[in-house]
Parts: C-alpha cells; structure tokens; sequence
C-alpha cells in the first residue's frame, strides 16, 4: 500500500502492482474500498500493472471534512495518475466509479485513455424533475428524488448502520453467499456518514447522459442480469457511446451488483480480452 497527498492535503491510499505495458486503473462503488478488487490485482492477465485507490473518505484513505463530491473525486484522480506518471492508460469504473471516470472525462478529456470499461452504472441514478418518464427507464433510475433524500436522511440518522447494511443486501439477488455478504459489508463500514452520504447526494443527483456521446474511445459496457441496476441501463449507454461494445453477465454467472467480486473467473476474462 502506498500514499499520496492532494493538492488539498488529502492522503490517499492506493495500490500499484507493477510491471510492464498499459496500466489499468480501477475505481470503486460509493462507500466501498479498492478491496473490490482483491480478485483483479493478480488475476487479470499475467504482467498486466493494475492500479487501485481508496477514494477521500473510504478504505484507508484519509476522511476530510470537506470534498464530498463526483468532480473533486476526478480532481483526486488526476492526482493518482499524475504522481505515477501515466501518460497513457486503460480505466475501469464500477458504480459511482464509473461516474468518477465520466467526470474525469468532462473535465480533462480523454486524451491519456487507451480504453475505458464500465461496469453497472446508470446514467442517472435518480430521476431528476426535467426527465420524462421514458427518460427515466432508459437511463435506469433507481430513485426519484425523493426517495434519495429520505435515504440519505436514514443514513444520516441514528439507525445508519442498519440501513446501510440493508442497502447493500438490496444490490444481490437470489442465494447470496453469506462471507461475500459480510465482506462487501464490512467494507463500507470504513466510510463515515459525514462523508457518505454528501457524496451519495452529488453522485445520484448527476445525469451524465450528455457525456456519453463525446467518448471517443473504446469503451465496454458490463451489466448484470441478477443486480439491482437493470441491464436495459446498461444497453441505453452502450448505444449512446459511439461504438461501444456490450456483455450482460447473465444471473447464473453473476446474481448481483458485484460479479467481479462473485464470479472473478468470468469478470476477468471478459475485462482480458477487451483490453487485449
């Protein structure tokens, strides 16, 4: 585990496996940890550098009080790539980390990118007031708005813990296994509510369908079939991007929010093989 520091003083924790070729940086969920991918460092292709970070607020990054928010999470981004030296490199965003990577995007373009993944995010998570209603089932909300600030109340208020566990249990279907499940758990314990839930606020309130044709590069688009985000999300991005390629992983492969973590085998070689 390494350490940098941001340009407002922030410690980041982050790791750097080495070797040669395009590094692929990995960018988490909202209150979870590069633990997501514990699978990946080593189980992608052979030699492959794989790069991961705890976000401000999460893991063993340090817990400001202030910069809750998607585009200061990019700004911290910038920051990582910069301090390694990587003029060019493959990103993978999973959940808000995907949303982290369109924000990168807007902001800094998408010049040092080789090839982007993203893995079951929607375009909007809630449905902001100016979406018809078509709009909101293509782009696949999960919220109106709200339903995000009751929930970001509860998890402000003094049962959080129990509704932040119930918000995790409701991103897998069907039989779950219970190590996994305590695991992803045990994991988001790490983020405070002060910087939880600020931060869940931005991230859902964000509709990023306006970025989606403006990414010129190669791009896959992950979806699962037993997760909370509905793949017809995930369909709507991949014909928004120009070119971009789709896989659903159907809920035999991966019945929940997190089939890299569920199903690594099948995740990985999917992720190889787009990047190869």
């Amino acid at each position: 585990m390494h350490e940098l520091t941001t340009n407002d003083g922030v410690r980041l924790a982050y790791r750097d496996s080495g070797g040669d070729g395009v590094p692929l940086v990995l960018l988490h969920g909202w209150g979870q940890t590069q633990e997501m991918f514990r699978h990946q460092l080593d189980g992608l292709a052979p030699g492959r550098r794989v790069v991961t970070v705890d976000f401000r607020g999460h893991g063993r990054s340090e817990k400001p009080r202030h910069g809750y928010r998607v585009a200061r999470l990019a700004r911290d981004v910038l920051a990582l790539v910069d301090h390694l030296g990587l003029g060019a490199f493959d990103a993978l965003g999973w959940s808000m980390g995907a949303s982290v990577w369109w924000s990168f995007l807007d902001q800094y373009g998408t010049g040092r990118i080789r090839r982007l993944v993203l893995v079951d995010q929607p375009a909007a998570v809630a449905a902001v007031p100016w979406m018809s209603p078509a709009e909101q089932r293509d782009c696949g909300a999960i919220f109106d708005v709200a339903g995000l600030l009751e929930l970001g109340a509860a998890l402000a208020g003094p049962d959080g813990d129990r509704v932040r566990e119930d918000f995790v249990r409701s991103m897998f279907t069907g039989d779950t296994d219970p190590e996994l499940l305590a695991f992803v758990t045990g994991q988001i314990r790490a983020t405070p509510a002060y910087a939880g839930v600020p931060l869940l606020f931005d991230h859902c309130a964000q509709d990023w369908r306006d970025a989606l044709d403006r990414i010129d590069v190669p791009t896959l688009v992950l979806g699962c079939e037993g997760s909370h985000v509905d793949p017809a999300s995930q369909r709507f991005i991949a014909a928004r991007i120009p070119g971009a390629r789709l896989h659903v992983f159907p809920a035999s492969v991966a019945s929940s929010h997190f089939p890299f973590l569920e199903n690594p085998g099948a995740f990985n070689a999917v992720v190889d093989e787009f990047l190869s």
